[in-house]
């Protein structure tokens, strides 16, 4: 690598809070070489989201306040699309496909409004954690940054999860975030999976009641429920 391109120090740039939680659950000897190939590549390419955006969702979702987990598989790879927060995006930015159909399942299973935009910080400002497996993509190339290092820094966020007490509901959508069931050991909390929401898939999301089941799931551990209505946000 380039001696002028920087190492990013991945767990100093979390929260601390989730610096703390993460520490067990993290080799740093990979999560080093991780820092360096995510600066490489910040430094040669365009890549989302934007090194400010990188940890959104560790911002807005502390550990000791997240209730549920949304797993993607890695961002969005267009201009202005992705920032930080799994199936998300800015106010004004089209709705993409696959959040479309999320919308629509909200819509059914709830009898709530579409969301007229596709941001999903009023999720994570109540408890939920929008995760994606990989945490930077190359423009226009998606998965370009799968098996780079990513999926151990989110697998150790998953566990972490999984060695607290207080439920977590696990929202796992498609084949890629479904084989992360086997990380979800502790029986306090609850799996709810499902097919991928992509237009793609034409079966397995739509119909399946996430919101409605992440809800009774909280309920039945004496937690708050999530207000999924993202209308008036």
């Amino acid at each position: 690598m380039p001696q002028d391109v920087p190492t990013l120090d991945l767990p100093a740039l979390l929260p601390p809070a989730w610096t703390e939680t993460l520490a067990p659950h993290l080799d740093a000897g990979r999560t080093a070489e991780l820092g360096r190939f995510v600066a490489a590549e910040y430094a040669a390419h365009t890549v989302y989201p934007p090194v400010e955006d990188l940890f959104s969702a560790y911002r807005l979702c502390a550990p000791r306040d997240c209730r549920v987990l949304i797993l993607g598989q890695d961002p969005y790879h267009r201009a202005g699309q992705a920032h930080g927060l799994s199936f998300s995006v800015r106010d004004g930015v089209r709705v993409p496909p696959s959040l479309r159909n999320v919308f629509k399942e909200l819509a059914e299973d709830l009898e709530l409004p579409v969301p007229g935009s596709g941001n999903l910080t009023g999720w994570a400002d109540q408890g939920v954690l929008l995760l994606n497996a990989v945490l930077t993509v190359r423009e226009g190339t998606p998965n370009s940054h799968a098996g780079k290092g990513w999926e151990a820094f989110t697998d150790a966020t998953i566990k972490s999860l999984n060695a607290r007490d207080t439920r977590v509901v696990f929202l796992l959508w498609g084949g890629y975030a479904r084989k992360k069931r086997d990380l979800i050991t502790n029986p306090a909390h609850v799996v709810l999976e499902a097919g991928h929401p992509s237009p793609l898939n034409p079966r397995g999301f739509l119909g399946s009641r996430p919101f409605s089941a992440a809800n009774k799931a909280l309920a039945d551990a004496g937690q708050p429920t999530i207000d999924w209505d993202l209308s008036a946000r």
